[in-house]
């Protein structure tokens, strides 16, 4: 049996903290080495400390300083992409993967139902963010089935689990977001956007993809897209279709002006998600946490399973 393998979490908020005891709770190959924070009176570090977990408030430098970072091998960045970008220049020499929760996008995009195995080698994991790990694996599915001219999603969450680095991330959202729709989703023309819903209760995380192709058989489409949606719940058990995919067929002599693309006809899908959280820490309506989490845990698992142990 190969031993599990140590990651760190940089980052002891509600994202921190709910992958911190995702692992504990599910981890296979993985177990936690440290919890990172700056704010010596976070829930995140208290709780870890609780939970038998090494902690330091003293940041980046203070994992750098701790006696077992030599053990770590994955490491979790959870603050911000601002922040990223300078943890990841400091970790990258000591030959560790990172993987970025935030939207700062330094290394390759990865959705884990799109293309985890093809990024198993890189340094630098980007989970693009909550929206796009929901929808954009919808766009690929269409993509499957037919060219895809433009994918348009909004991720619709609760103002609640909408946290400081959520909000101050906004821009970064929406564009790395977009990007990704067409990287991985193979649009042509992409776009993002967010709503921060404050109704209460607080209404768990909806998404809703619109996506202009060329014509397809309506079938296949659908069929793609239901293998897509199970594929992403094997690791969001919260992942589903809110109702049935709906099509409409744009036809030539009534085309629609699609931004960047000009007039266009094809099929139009509509597709409407929502993601219920596991409420491991988080409550179940922060849905869009909980598939940042989830999709960071699978991305984890999969590169210890095939990557770190077979070094050993």
């Amino acid at each position: 049996m190969n031993k599990p393998v140590k990651v760190a979490i940089i980052g002891s908020g509600n994202i921190g903290t709910d992958l911190m005891i995702k692992i504990l709770r599910h981890g296979k190959h993985l177990t936690m080495g440290a919890m990172v924070g700056i704010d010596p009176a976070s829930d995140g570090l208290a709780r870890a400390e609780r939970m038998g977990v090494a902690t330091t408030a003293g940041g980046i430098e203070g994992l750098l300083a701790m006696d077992g970072f030599k053990d770590i091998k994955i490491v979790f960045d959870a603050t911000s992409a601002g922040a990223h970008a300078r943890h990841n220049a400091l970790l990258q020499p000591h030959g560790i993967k990172v993987i970025d929760l935030t939207p700062a996008a330094i290394g390759p995009y990865v959705i884990p139902a799109i293309n985890l195995d093809a990024e198993l080698d890189a340094c630098n994991l980007n989970m693009v963010t909550c929206g796009g790990q929901a929808t954009i694996p919808i766009v690929a599915a269409v993509s499957r089935v037919a060219k895809v001219h433009y994918g348009e999603i909004v991720a619709s969450i609760s103002s609640k689990s909408a946290g400081p680095g959520t909000r101050a991330n906004i821009d970064e959202f929406t564009e790395t977001t977009r990007a990704a729709i067409e990287k991985l989703g193979g649009a042509t023309r992409g776009k993002a956007m967010i709503v921060l819903n404050p109704a209460e209760p607080p209404l768990i995380m909806r998404d809703t993809v619109f996506v202009l192709s060329e014509l397809a058989d309506q079938q296949a489409v659908e069929r793609s897209i239901s293998d897509m949606v199970e594929t992403v719940q094997s690791y969001v058990p919260g992942y589903r279709l809110k109702q049935r995919v709906q099509f409409e067929v744009i036809p030539p002599e009534a085309p629609v002006n699609v931004p960047g693309l000009g007039y266009l006809s094809g099929l139009k899908t509509s597709v409407f998600l929502e993601v219920e959280g596991a409420a491991h820490y988080l409550p179940a309506y922060a849905g869009n946490l909980d598939i940042m989490t989830s999709a960071a845990m699978a991305c984890a698992e999969q590169i210890a399973a095939t990557r770190l142990t077979a070094e050993d």
